[in-house]
């Protein structure tokens, strides 16, 4: 099989602050905090959008966290609770009030031969 890019664009970049973390994930495993078990592309933050492409894919399912690191300390910074204080998001734009999102509600299927292109809105 040929491999497979996959083209994340993030959008919702407010200013232009710090860099853009983007973490995929070929398993629950870790998702969507635990970088270590992710494959991970980082960019400057650009007001507007940004890309982070993943290349040489194997067909499958996929989950994909952003962070967006606006003071540039290496980590997505927390409040008392745990809960992001920074801008983050994930694929399927799927936000949970009171919980971190699941890799099954982010995960969606790449196969190709095309680039398969999702869009990752961030926010607080």
């Amino acid at each position: 099989m040929n491999p497979i890019l996959l083209i994340v664009t993030i959008a919702g970049l407010l200013d232009s602050q710090g860099e853009v973390a983007c973490a995929l994930y070929r398993s629950p495993s870790g998702f969507p905090m635990d970088p270590a078990s992710a494959v991970r592309v980082k960019h400057p933050v650009q007001p507007g959008a940004v890309e982070c492409r993943f290349p040489d894919l194997a067909p499958g399912r996929y989950a994909v966290a952003v962070s967006v690191d606006q003071n540039k300390n290496g980590k997505t910074d927390k409040n008392f609770v745990g809960m992001p204080t920074e801008p983050w998001g994930v694929s399927n734009n799927v936000r949970p009030k009171l919980r971190a999102p699941r890799f099954e509600e982010a995960a969606f299927s790449v196969a190709g031969p095309e680039p398969t292109r999702i869009t990752i809105q961030v926010a607080k």
